[in-house]
């Protein structure tokens, strides 16, 4: 990353994605922050950013409006959520045992549930690296924070 020009510097969801319950609401900004903070986002064929990123939803595809931080158009992808349907729903079902866990099973079991919720989180991550390739280059951190947004983009509460 050349001086941090390959990289995010704001998410914006547009009304598309629809307003959710104040616990979602506030996941999806602890999502953004998060990819925000710490992120390697480098549209292919692009001088450098930072970038801003316009999240909407259009017939269940995720577009990704990409703009320098003065507003001027980099590239539009848009994302079919077709293949993360199976990962997210699975990812949520994990994350509902994982949160029962925590209250009353033993730590054994609450590390077993974690390490599965991680390998289909990494899933989703690798899943959306591969999705996006050839179009924007992500490092590993950047797809795990990317596919928590899309999770919480998919979370009505």
């Amino acid at each position: 990353m050349a001086d941090g020009v390959y990289r995010l510097s704001d998410v914006i969801l547009d009304d598309t994605i629809g307003r959710a319950t104040p616990d979602v609401e506030h996941e999806r900004a602890v999502a953004i922050f998060d990819l925000i903070e710490e992120n390697s986002f480098e549209p292919v064929g692009h001088d450098g950013g930072p970038y801003q990123l316009n999240l909407s939803l259009v017939d269940q595809k995720l577009v990704f409006d990409i703009r320098t931080e003065e507003g001027a158009v980099v590239a539009t992808h848009i994302l079919s959520l077709t293949p993360f349907r199976r990962i997210v729903k699975d990812y949520f079902m994990i994350c509902e045992s994982y949160y029962e866990a925590i209250r009353s099973a033993t730590p054994s079991r609450i590390e077993a549930i974690d390490m599965g919720r991680r390998g289909i989180h990494n899933e989703g991550s690798r899943t959306l690296m591969e999705r996006l390739k050839g179009k924007i280059i992500v490092d590993f951190d950047t797809a795990r924070r990317l596919f928590t947004l899309v999770c919480v983009l998919y979370w009505r509460g």
